[in-house]
C-alpha cells in the first residue's frame, strides 16, 4: 500500500470523525413531509417531499402564477406574501410550514481554509472572524453559514523538502503540516432574512428553513443521478431573466455564478472568477440573442472555473429550466463547446406522476430544497437557523451578576410596596381633599337652599299659595312677544318681585295698570333702557303686594295665546337639543 493511499485513507477516517458533530448539531429530527417554495420571476414553483426510511421522495410538483396589480411593490414581502396566498388557494393547498431559498445573486460566497476544529461552535466563531474582513456589509448586518467541504491532507513526508534534481538526497522536513478544512461560506444581508420571514407570515405560513438555491440545484441533480462518478459537470439553470451555472463535483458544490439576461442596458459584466464571484450583468441584447448571451456566460464561467486551481474540467453541461430557450441554448452550447450536452429532465429521472411532470422542468430548486431538507444531515445552509459561535460564559461574572441582580430585585421590591403604601395613604389624602374642596365650592349653594327653605317655611306658616300667584300673574301679563320675566323672589315679607324685560315703556306702564286691577299693589315702576340679546329694548324690577281684595280664579285667568313658533312643550324639541 503505497504512502499516499495511506494518506487518503486517513484523511476519510478525519472526515468521517468530524462530520458526525455536524449531523448531530444540524437535524437533531428530520421532518416526515417538507414543502418547498421557490419564487421563480412570476412563478410559484412547489415541490412536496414525504420521508421515509429510504431517504426522501418526490411526491408532488405544481407550479402557479404570481398574481401582482400593475402599480403593486414586488419589492415588498406584505405584497408578495399576499401573492403565494392568493397562488396556493387556486391550487387548493392548505400548507402551515414552508422551506424557501434565496437565490445565487443575493449571497456573499468567500471560500476559507481555515484549521481543522470538530466543535461546530468554536469552528462558526473562526470563520466568522475570518469572514468579516471581506464583507461587502456591515457584520451586524450579516447572517453567516457555513459548510466544511473537505480536509486537505498534508503533503507525503517523502515529498517535503524534494527538490527537482533527483541527484540530490531530500532534506528532511523541519516542522510537518497540518491539516486544514476547506470551507464554503454563505453572507446574506439580514433583510433578506426577514423579507422571505415575513413574506411567509404575511401568506399564512411558517418559514421553518432558508436555504440556498444553488446547492438546491445540485442536490436535485444530485436526486437524478446525473453526475458519473465524481467528475465535475456544469449545470446551467435558465430563469426567466437569468442564467445561473454551477460547477458540481463529488456530490459538492465547487463553483456558482448568475449572470441577467434581461434585454436591458446594464454595467459591462465581470469576468467572474469562483465562488466569490457576484452576479454579473449580461451585455445588452435583442431577445433574439437571450440563448446567446447565456451560451456566452457559460463560456465565461467556465473559464473563471478553470483559472481558479488545479482542477479537472467539466466533463459536461447539463441545462435545466422552463423557460423555452433551453433547447436553444443545449444546441449553442453543444456548437461552442464541443463536450457533451444534456437537457435535465427530473419528471423522468425521478419518476414523477404524470400530474407532476409539466411543471417538473422549472423546479427544480424547489426539488432540491425539499429532498435536501428532508435528507439526515439537513440543508447544507439554512439562513434561518445558521451555525454560530459559542457564547463565552464567565461563570464568576454570571455569580456576581445574579446576587448584584437578586440584591436589586429585593430592593426594588422593598421600594414598590413602600411606594404603594404611601400611594393608598396619599389616595386617601386626595380623596378628602377632594370632597373638601368641593364642599366648600358648594357652601354658597347649601347656604341659599337653607335661605328658601327658611322662606317656604315662612311661605308655609303664612298660608299663601306663592305658586298659585306665580301662575296667576303668569296670565296676567302681555305676551311674551312684549314682555317676559327674568327672575321671580317672594321676600320674608310676603312681597312678590319681578325682574321685566319689555319691547318698549308703553308696555311696562300698562303692566302697572295690569297688577293694580288684579289686585296687587304696585311700587312705581323704575324703567331702564337696557336692551337684550333678544331686543328686548327696556328693564324693570317690580314689586308687588297682595292685598285683601285679590281674589286669584285661575278657571278664569285667560293666558295669552303662546307663539306660533314656540317648541317648549314639544317633546322632540328637547331631544333635538340634548335635553
Amino acid at each position: 500500500m503505497t504512502e499516499n493511499h495511506m494518506a487518503e485513507i486517513s484523511t476519510q477516517n478525519r472526515l468521517r470523525q468530524f462530520s458526525l458533530p455536524f449531523r448531530r448539531e444540524r437535524r437533531p429530527r428530520t421532518p416526515t413531509s417538507v414543502t418547498a417554495l421557490d419564487l421563480d420571476g412570476s412563478m410559484l414553483r412547489i415541490a412536496q417531499t414525504t420521508v421515509r426510511s429510504g431517504g426522501p421522495s418526490v411526491t408532488r410538483v405544481v407550479g402557479a402564477p404570481l398574481e401582482f396589480a400593475v402599480d403593486a411593490d414586488r419589492t415588498s414581502s406584505e405584497v408578495v406574501g399576499k401573492a403565494i396566498a392568493k397562488a396556493l388557494s387556486h391550487l387548493g393547498l392548505g400548507l402551515s410550514q414552508v422551506v424557501m431559498g434565496v437565490p445565487r445573486a443575493q449571497v456573499v460566497l468567500r471560500t476559507l481554509t481555515v484549521p481543522v476544529i470538530k466543535d461546530i461552535e468554536e469552528l462558526a466563531a473562526i470563520v466568522h472572524l475570518t469572514i468579516s474582513r471581506d464583507l461587502p456589509f456591515r457584520m451586524e448586518e450579516a447572517v453567516i453559514d457555513f459548510r466544511v467541504r473537505k480536509e486537505s491532507a498534508p503533503p507525503p513526508a517523502s515529498l517535503v523538502g524534494a527538490t527537482a534534481d533527483s541527484n540530490v538526497r531530500p532534506e528532511p522536513a523541519l516542522e510537518t503540516v497540518a491539516p486544514r478544512l476547506e470551507v464554503l461560506v454563505a453572507s446574506v444581508k439580514r433583510d433578506v432574512v426577514e423579507f422571505y420571514r415575513q413574506a411567509a407570515e404575511a401568506a399564512g405560513l411558517k418559514l421553518i428553513a432558508l436555504g440556498l438555491l444553488p446547492y438546491a440545484n445540485a442536490r436535485c441533480v444530485e436526486a437524478c443521478n446525473v453526475a458519473e462518478g465524481d467528475a465535475p459537470f456544469a449545470l446551467v439553470s435558465l430563469r426567466p431573466d437569468e442564467v445561473n451555472i454551477e460547477i458540481i463535483a463529488e456530490q459538492a458544490l465547487r463553483f456558482s455564478r448568475g449572470a441577467v439576461i434581461r434585454p436591458a442596458p446594464a454595467a459591462p459584466a465581470g469576468p467572474g472568477a469562483d465562488l466569490e464571484v457576484g452576479a454579473p450583468a449580461a451585455d445588452p441584447a435583442r431577445n433574439e440573442t437571450l440563448p446567446d448571451q447565456a451560451t456566452l456566460e457559460v463560456v465565461r464561467s467556465l473559464h473563471s472555473y478553470g483559472g481558479m486551481e488545479p482542477t479537472q474540467p467539466a466533463a459536461k453541461i447539463v441545462v435545466a429550466g422552463a423557460t423555452g430557450l433551453e433547447n436553444a441554448v443545449l444546441e449553442s452550447l453543444t456548437r461552442r463547446l464541443g463536450r457533451p450536452c444534456t437537457l435535465l429532465d427530473p419528471a423522468t429521472a425521478l419518476q414523477l406522476r404524470p400530474e407532476s411532470q409539466e411543471h417538473a422542468m422549472g423546479a427544480i430548486a424547489a426539488i432540491g430544497l425539499a429532498l435536501g431538507l428532508g435528507d439526515t444531515s439537513g440543508l447544507p445552509f439554512d439562513f434561518l437557523n445558521p451555525k454560530r459561535p459559542k457564547v463565552q460564559r464567565d461563570l464568576r461574572r454570571i455569580r456576581i451578576l445574579t446576587s448584584i441582580a437578586v440584591t436589586a430585585v429585593l430592593a426594588i421590591a422593598l421600594l414598590a410596596l413602600r411606594t404603594h403604601l404611601i400611594n393608598r395613604r396619599l389616595k386617601l389624602n386626595t380623596e378628602a381633599s377632594a370632597e373638601l374642596a368641593e364642599a366648600e365650592k358648594k357652601r354658597p349653594t347649601y347656604r341659599r337652599m337653607i335661605l328658601q327653605s327658611g322662606s317656604v317655611e315662612e311661605w308655609i306658616k303664612g298660608g299663601r299659595d306663592w305658586l298659585a300667584h306665580y301662575a296667576y300673574i303668569t296670565a296676567i301679563l302681555p305676551p311674551s312677544e312684549d314682555v317676559y320675566v327674568s327672575s321671580f323672589t317672594v321676600a320674608g315679607q310676603g312681597n312678590i318681585r319681578l325682574a321685566v324685560q319689555a319691547q318698549s315703556g308703553e308696555i311696562l306702564a300698562k303692566l302697572d295698570q295690569k297688577f293694580r286691577a288684579a289686585g296687587y299693589e304696585v311700587k312705581p315702576l323704575p324703567i331702564t333702557p337696557a336692551a337684550d340679546r333678544f331686543g328686548y329694548e327696556f328693564r324693570s324690577n317690580v314689586e308687588l303686594t297682595p292685598t285683601a281684595r285679590l281674589k286669584i280664579d285661575l278657571m278664569r285667568a285667560k293666558p295669552p295665546a303662546r307663539p306660533s313658533d314656540d317648541a317648549s312643550l314639544d317633546p322632540t324639541a328637547y331631544k333635538k337639543g340634548g335635553a
